[in-house]
């Protein structure tokens, strides 16, 4: 059965990110097998930040519109980085995620973009509105209407 154009590009993107991953990155091949809609992605706090030495999660999900559909991504698993930017309930704000997602860029592009936002982090602390954003959130991240302020991080 051929590939789909976005499977094509899953695919590409996929043996991209294992030949040359991102420092302290590394995509869970096992996990994707024959389900290129669904990756998990591992992440290493960079040294000097403080996150170093910590490990989290990713899931990436991915729609049959991708790459023109930017992917549903979140921390998962007991580890969620505490971060101004990322809810406990994993959901990260990060406007590439929604408003300026380009079919350019790509997941090794959303993997540098986030280890760039935890290693800039100056303190670990939950963004103000976590606890009520929690409770009345939609669980898909894509369908929270964002508001980008805060450039300080």
């Amino acid at each position: 059965m051929a590939l789909s154009p976005s499977e094509r590009r899953l695919q590409k993107e996929l043996m991209a990110l294992i030949r040359e991953p991102p420092e302290g990155v590394q995509v869970d091949e096992d996990l994707v097998g024959q389900n290129l809609t669904q990756w998990i992605v591992h992440m290493e706090g960079a040294k000097g930040t403080l996150y170093e030495g910590e490990r989290f999660q990713l899931q990436f999900k991915f729609s049959s519109k991708y790459p023109f559909d930017s992917p549903e991504v979140t921390f998962i698993g007991g580890n969620i980085p505490i971060h101004p930017h990322v809810y406990s309930n994993g959901h990260i704000c990060l406007s590439i995620l929604t408003d300026d997602w380009s079919p350019a860029l790509s997941v090794q592009s959303v993997c540098l973009s986030i280890v760039s936002m935890l290693s800039s982090c100056k303190e670990k602390k939950r963004p103000p509105d976590n606890s009520f954003y929690v409770k009345t959130c939609n669980k898909n991240p894509k369908k929270t209407k964002w508001w980008y302020h805060d450039d300080s991080v």
